[in-house]
């Protein structure tokens, strides 16, 4: 996992997402899932192509059962766009490159 991406617990989600200005884009995975696996890379990518513009962060669903039942996730990998603290775009399943950066690009200009 490249070190620019942030790993997110129950602890540490509303301190990592919430912030006046923060871009937060958070996937929801589990190590099992195949289609997150694929995500990986692209999410590593995202992350050295907005650092210091947006954070791409992940959490774990089967090891934080509490924020994955705050946001009612159902389905991985879920990624959810936060400004703020507060969720402002989302898309489940693995979503290709252009779409996430274009989703990143649209909030961040």
């Amino acid at each position: 996992m490249d070190c620019r991406t942030l790993v997110l617990t129950d602890d540490s989600f509303d301190a990592s997402v919430a912030g006046r200005g923060r871009v937060v884009l958070v996937d929801f995975h589990a190590p099992w899932c195949t289609p997150c696996r694929r995500l990986e890379a692209v999410l590593d990518e995202l992350a050295a192509e907005f650092a210091g513009r947006a954070t791409i962060a992940k959490i774990d669903v089967d090891a934080n059962g509490d924020v994955v039942h705050r946001f009612g996730i159902e389905n991985v990998p879920t990624l959810l766009l936060f400004i703020d603290g507060r969720i402002v775009e989302h898309c489940v399943g693995a979503v290709p490159r252009e779409r996430l950066r274009e989703m990143l690009d649209r909030h961040l200009s």
